[in-house]
C-alpha cells in the first residue's frame, strides 16, 4: 500500500451511482498518473492523498487502484485558484477564483469556512452572491464530513451517496435513530447491511426495530425462494432463529406490523398466513380477474365448430384424438382454460388447430411465452408469430408499468400463453390486467416441470383449484414422438427408471464416478473432440445443465473450466474482469435478472428494430469489449444487440453451463448433464424431468447411474407456499366477480 499526493487535473470517468471514478492527477513533482476506484467527491483542482496499490491495466497501462483518500489543502496559490475555479463551488468561475485568491491568498479556505461575509470585499461580489458561494462551499464540506463519519459505521461510498441523497444532512441522525428504516428508504440496503449498521450504532439485538425488520426480511427471503406467503408459525420460527430472540415478542410485534399495514395476515387453507402486502394484492387480483374472465365468456364466435374441426382434420390429414378434440373445443368456447401435458402429447397440434380456426373466423389472436427462446420455439412449432409476454404487454421501466393494462388492453380475441409453468404471480397479474373482457385465455404448460423462478405457483394453483377447465394430455402421439427423449421423460415423470444403456443416438449415458474425469469428458464433448454428439457445432448447439450452482460439478466450476477450454485468452481477444468473473469476447453469457431499461437493436430485413428490456434467462454472446468506453456488446440468441456499461455486469453470468432452473422455457438441440451426487433437495425427479425435456435432438448424461436413479426415486416436491388456488376457490363460491 502506497500513499500518493496529487492534484486532480481531469475526471476521465465517473459513475454517479457508486462514485467509481477514473482520475488524471499530477503529483508534487509534476508527474501525471491515473487513479481508479471509489473517489466520488474528488474534484478538478483538488489536492488529495490516495492510499492504494499500483496495477497494470492491459489497455490503459499503470494505474493507482485507490483504497481510500482524503482531501488536502491546496499546496500553492495556483492550486487554490484551480480548485476554486473548477466549477465545484456555485458562483465561482476562473476569473472570480483569481479575484478571491488575490484578495485572501492562502487564507482563502479559512475565509470561506469561517468568515464568508468577507467575500464582499472582492469586487463584483455582493451580499446575495457571497451567501450563495458560502452555502455551496459549506454544502460540499458537509458532504465530505458526513461521508467520513458514515465510514465509521461501515457504510460504503455508494451507500453513503444514496443516504445523502435521501436524507441530506440528517442522514447521520436517521442512521443513529433507526438503521432499519434504511431498508425501505434506500435501494440496495437490505436487512443484513442494516443489521450491521445497527450493531455499529449500538442498537440492542432485541430492539423492536430489529425484530420488525427481521420479520419483514424473512418474508422477503421467502419471496425470493418462490413463496408468496408464510404460515404465521413458520414465519416467527424462521425469523426468531435468524434474530436469536424469543418467539413471544416477535408474535406481538407481528401484530403491530399487521395493524400498521406492513404485512397482511389472512387464513389460507384453514391456517393463519402472513403476506407482504404487494404479494397479497397480486394473488388476490389474479384470482379476481381470472374468475371474472371465466364468468364473462361470450357465446362461441365460431358457428359450426364441430364441422370446421372435421374439415380441418381432412385438410391437414391429422385426426385429433379425443383429448385433443376436447382441448380445441374448450379453447374456443371457454373464457380461460389450461392444456397441460408432457413432451409428445400433442400440445402443438392442438395449438395449430386453434390458430387456424381463429384465423378462419376472422378473430384477432396473440401467441406469447415468458422468455424469448420459448417464444421463438412457439413460433417455429406453430408457424405463427409469437412474442414474449413482456413485449406483448409493452413493458416500461419496471414490471409495474406495462403499457397494456385494463385501460388499454391487448387487441386480441384469443390469447395463447405457452410455458405457463414459468409464469410467476406478478407477470400473471400484468397479463390478466391486459386481457380484454370477453377474450379467451388459453394457458399451455407442463405442470410437472419446475415452478417459476419468481414467486407463486400459478399453473399448479390454477389446475388444483378446479375453477378453470383443464385438459390433461397423457397419451404420446406418433406425430410428436421424438424417440428415447420423450420415452425416458415420461418414464421419469411416472417414477420409472429411464433406459440409460439402450443403443439410442438421441439419449446417451456414460458411466463415470470421478468429478474430474466427468469434467474432462464434458469438455471433450463440448469442444468437438468426439463425434458422439448429434451436432457438428457443439459450441452453438450444446447446453450443459447442472442441478447445482456450487461444488465440483456446479455451474461456477463448470463455467470456469469450459471457458478456459472453449474460449481461452488470446492476444487480440479483449477481456474484462468484473469481481471474480472474467468476461471475454466470444463468451457465452446469460442475463440473470430482468432489466426493463436496457436498450437493444435488431436488424431484420434491412429494417432496424429498437426496444427496451432484457430478461432473466436470455442467452447471448459477448461480441465486443470496449475498454476505453467501459462497454460490452452482447448479441442475444434472438439477434438483439445490447450495450452493457461495465457497471451493469453484475446482471450477466457465463453460460457455458447453467442450472436446470435457469433453463426453464428454453429448448436446446443437445442437453449435456454431468451428474455425480449432491444434496437430496436438489436431486429430485422433477428436476431431472425438466432437464431431459429441454433437449430437442439429444440428451447426453455423463456421471453415475446411481445418481440418475436416485433422482427418479426422489419424488419429493419442495413445498411452495402460495394462495392463488384458495383465492380462486373463494371467488368460485361467490360466483365470480368483476375486476
Amino acid at each position: 500500500m502506497e500513499e500518493i499526493r496529487g492534484t486532480v487535473r481531469n475526471i476521465i470517468y465517473r459513475n454517479a451511482e457508486n462514485g467509481y471514478s477514473v482520475l488524471e492527477l499530477v503529483d508534487d513533482a509534476e508527474h501525471a498518473f491515473t487513479a481508479v476506484g471509489e473517489l466520488p467527491l474528488a474534484s478538478i483542482g483538488e489536492r488529495i492523498e490516495i492510499a492504494g496499490t499500483w496495477t497494470e491495466h492491459p489497455a490503459y497501462g499503470r494505474q493507482l487502484k485507490a483504497r481510500s483518500y482524503h482531501t488536502l489543502a491546496p499546496a500553492n496559490v495556483t492550486a487554490l485558484i484551480n480548485y476554486l475555479g473548477s466549477g465545484l463551488i456555485s458562483g465561482v468561475g476562473e476569473i472570480t477564483a483569481r479575484q478571491i485568491v488575490a484578495a485572501f491568498g492562502m487564507d482563502t479556505i479559512s475565509v470561506l469556512e469561517h468568515e464568508p461575509e468577507r467575500l464582499r470585499e472582492v469586487s463584483g461580489i455582493g451580499k446575495k452572491r457571497a451567501a450563495r458561494i458560502a452555502a455551496s462551499f459549506a454544502q460540499h464540506k458537509d458532504l465530505r464530513d458526513i461521508m467520513l463519519a458514515l465510514q465509521d459505521y461501515g457504510i460504503t461510498v455508494s451507500q453513503g451517496l444514496k443516504l445523502y441523497r435521501a436524507y441530506g444532512n440528517l442522514c447521520l441522525a436517521r442512521l443513529r435513530e433507526n438503521p432499519y428504516r434504511l431498508i425501505d428508504d434506500i435501494e440496495g440496503i437490505g436487512f443484513i447491511t442494516a443489521d450491521k449498521l445497527a450493531a455499529n450504532a449500538g442498537i440492542e439485538h432485541d430492539s423492536p426495530f430489529r425484530i420488525k425488520a427481521g420479520l419483514k426480511y424473512t418474508l422477503q427471503w421467502a419471496r425470493q425462494e418462490g413463496h408468496t406467503l408464510l404460515p404465521k408459525e413458520k414465519l416467527t420460527e424462521v425469523a426468531c432463529d435468524l434474530l436469536k430472540v424469543d418467539v413471544k415478542p416477535a408474535e406481538d410485534l407481528l401484530d403491530e406490523l399487521a395493524l400498521a399495514g406492513d404485512v397482511v395476515v389472512k387464513p389460507v387453507g384453514g391456517e393463519e398466513c402472513v403476506f407482504l402486502p404487494y404479494m397479497f394484492r397480486a394473488e388476490g387480483e389474479c384470482a379476481r380477474r381470472l374468475s371474472a374472465l371465466i364468468a364473462s365468456a361470450q357465446a362461441p364466435a365460431l358457428l359450426g365448430l364441430e364441422e370446421r374441426i372435421r374439415l380441418l382434420e381432412k385438410e391437414l390429414e391429422i385426426e385429433l384424438a379425443p383429448q385433443q378434440h376436447e382441448a380445441v373445443l374448450t379453447a374456443l368456447t371457454s373464457g380461460a382454460m389450461v392444456i397441460t401435458g408432457g413432451p409428445g402429447t400433442g400440445k402443438t397440434t392442438i395449438l395449430r388447430f386453434v390458430i387456424r380456426l381463429v384465423e378462419e373466423a376472422g378473430l384477432d389472436y396473440e401467441l406469447c411465452a415468458p422468455t424469448g427462446r420459448a417464444a421463438k420455439r412457439m413460433a417455429e412449432a406453430t408457424g405463427a408469430e409469437a412474442r414474449t409476454i413482456h413485449r406483448m404487454l409493452g413493458y416500461g421501466f419496471d414490471n409495474e408499468s406495462f403499457v397494456k393494462n385494463e385501460d388499454d388492453p391487448v387487441c386480441a380475441d384469443v390469447i395463447i400463453v405457452d410455458e405457463m409453468s414459468m409464469v410467476d404471480v406478478t407477470l400473471m397479474r400484468a397479463l390478466l390486467r391486459a386481457t380484454p373482457r370477453g377474450a379467451r385465455l388459453v394457458m399451455v404448460g407442463d405442470a410437472d416441470q419446475l415452478p417459476s423462478v419468481g414467486p407463486g405457483n400459478v399453473l399448479r394453483d390454477i389446475i388444483e383449484s378446479g375453477v378453470v377447465p383443464v385438459i390433461r394430455l397423457t397419451d404420446i402421439y406418433r406425430q410428436a414422438e421424438r424417440g428415447m427423449i420423450v420415452e425416458n421423460a415420461h418414464r421419469i415423470n411416472r417414477g420409472r427408471l429411464p433406459e440409460l444403456f439402450a443403443d439410442c443416438p438421441d439419449f446417451r449415458f456414460e458411466e463415470s464416478g470421478n468429478a474430474e474425469e466427468i469434467i474432462r469428458r464434458v469438455i471433450a464433448l463440448c469442444s468437438g473432440a468426439t463425434n458422439k454428439l448429434v451436432t457438428r457445432d457443439p459450441a452453438k448447439d450444446v447446453q450443459v445443465l447442472s442441478p447445482m450452482k456450487k461444488g465440483a460439478l456446479g455451474v461456477a466450476m463448470l463455467n470456469a473450466r469450459l471457458q478456459q477450454a472453449l474460449n481461452p485468452p488470446a492476444l487480440k481477444k479483449r477481456e474484462h474482469k468484473y469481481g471474480e468473473a472474467i468476461f471475454r469476447e466470444g463468451d457465452k453469457v446469460m442475463q440473470t435478472k430482468n432489466n426493463y431499461k436496457t436498450q437493444w437493436k435488431r436488424a431484420c430485413g434491412g429494417v432496424v428494430e429498437e426496444g427496451l428490456g432484457v430478461f432473466n434467462g436470455d442467452l447471448g454472446t459477448v461480441i465486443r469489449i470496449e475498454p476505453e468506453d467501459q462497454e460490452m456488446m452482447i448479441l442475444f440468441d434472438d439477434e438483439r444487440e445490447a450495450v452493457y456499461d461495465f457497471t451493469m455486469l453484475d446482471e450477466l453470468a457465463l453460460a457455458y453451463a447453467v442450472t436446470i432452473h435457469k433453463s426453464q422455457g428454453s429448448e436446446f438441440p443437445v442437453v449435456l448433464m454431468p451428474l455425480a451426487g449432491g444434496p437430496p433437495q436438489l436431486l429430485t425427479r422433477n428436476l431431472l424431468y425438466t432437464a431431459v425435456t429441454r433437449a430437442r435432438e439429444q440428451v447426453y448424461i455423463v456421471g453415475r447411474s446411481r445418481s440418475v436413479y436416485d433422482m427418479v426415486d426422489n419424488a419429493k416436491v419442495r413445498t411452495r407456499y402460495s394462495a392463488l388456488r384458495f383465492f380462486l376457490e373463494g371467488f368460485a363460491e361467490l360466483g365470480g366477480t368483476q375486476p
